[in-house]
């Protein structure tokens, strides 16, 4: 009976496996070389001649400082958004745009389009360059980075880093993803590829987050832009080419930590209060005339110890600096030590000098004759 139950078993995992890819047959057109799959087609009216059964609108606030520049761009976004069959509103009471379509729109993805145009108009984007959006191939994205970051002070600094010097990193970041990038606020909206907003995505949030500074990144797109071009390295993998770039943690000064006092149940005694000193005094029992003395005394002590301090700063002024008298005798003295020993100098010099000179003189005859007669000995006294 368990050999028939295990049978039976197997059996239906064998049907279970054969209806899981059921609908997953090779198709004729997935291995069609002619065929550019990543391809968006442009969409044709013809496909869609009835229009929309319902209507769908979108609207957004604006800035106010926004307000005078749209009003001037209105009607060429007006113009624009015409050409496909969508309705547009600005109303400056409430501060907003609206985006709508109507009975001649024929593309149901347009309205989408139009939603990002106005956010991107909202968001300080060039009404010529947001106008692009409408294009098939062109997507955009809005990365909030506000939140990111607690500091607003960090905030700021890396937000700088993102811009660069005379927004040269924001350039160079342009040219290698391909992609418009306008750093606004809160905010950073990009305009491009797909492939292209999705780097720029990790470029931003990398930086806000200081993961890694935003040259380290166009430094690998550079090399990735050349890998590229090689057809060898199409299929391989590049993480080998690729720079790997470390975190350095810079140390911080170590804030001195305040030395913890012991533990005590007992409260700090509590300071003598104004009227307590008062009683001590005897002051708390004096007449208001001999307060009223008292104060007016101790004030004139403070004056006098004022107009004195200040008189003595005044008097600084006229005090000459002290001459340095010892200093200068002591030199004096080291300079007649010093011509002293020079002259005993000179002097054995001169001798030595004189010396040689008698030792050069000499006739050679003479000394010879001198040194030939050998000396005369004494006469012994013993007789």
């Amino acid at each position: 009976m368990a050999a028939e139950n295990g049978e039976i078993e197997v059996k239906e995992m064998t049907k279970k496996q054969k209806h899981k890819g059921k609908h997953d047959k090779p198709k004729p057109w997935d291995e069609d070389p002619n065929i550019d799959h990543w391809k968006i087609e442009k969409f044709d009216p013809s496909w869609n001649e009835s229009g929309m059964l319902e209507a769908s609108s979108f609207s957004t606030l604006f800035p106010q400082y926004r307000e005078k520049y749209l009003q001037e761009v209105w009607p060429m976004v007006k113009s624009a958004l015409k050409e496909y069959g969508v309705a547009c509103e600005l109303n400056l009471v409430e501060g907003s745009m609206t985006v709508s379509t109507t009975r001649k729109t024929r593309d149901p993805y347009i309205i989408i389009k139009a939603r990002d145009l106005i956010k991107l108009l909202s968001r300080s984007v060039p009404a010529p360059q947001a106008i692009k959006i409408l294009n098939d191939e062109m997507q955009c994205d809005i990365i909030k980075i506000g939140n990111l970051v607690r500091n607003k002070e960090r905030f700021v600094k890396r937000r700088q880093h993102l811009v660069g010097p005379n927004s040269s990193t924001l350039k160079a970041l342009e040219i290698l993803t391909g992609c418009y990038i306008l750093v606004q606020g809160n905010t950073v909206a990009a305009m491009g590829s797909f492939k292209g907003l999705k780097q720029v995505r990790r470029i931003v949030e990398d930086c806000i987050q200081n993961k890694m500074h935003p040259v380290y990144h166009i430094k690998i797109l550079m090399m990735k832009k050349e890998l590229e071009m090689d057809p060898a390295l199409k299929n391989e993998n590049w993480d080998r080419f690729l720079p790997k770039f470390k975190k350095k943690n810079v140390k911080q000064k170590k804030v001195k930590s305040k030395e913890k006092k012991p533990y005590t149940p007992f409260p700090p005694p509590q300071p003598p209060s104004k009227v307590d000193m008062q009683l001590e005094s005897g002051e708390y029992f004096w007449s208001n005339q001999k307060k009223q003395a008292k104060k007016w005394q101790e004030k004139q002590e403070k004056q006098a110890e004022k107009t004195a301090e200040n008189k003595r700063k005044r008097e600084a002024a006229f005090i000459p600096p002290e001459e340095p008298k010892e200093q200068n005798a002591g030199t004096s003295e080291d300079k007649n030590n010093d011509v002293a020993a020079i002259a005993i100098s000179i002097k054995a010099k001169a001798k030595e000098f004189g010396k040689k000179k008698a030792i050069e003189n000499v006739n050679a005859e003479e000394y010879i004759a001198a040194s030939g007669e050998l000396p005369k000995k004494k006469k012994s006294k013993h007789v």
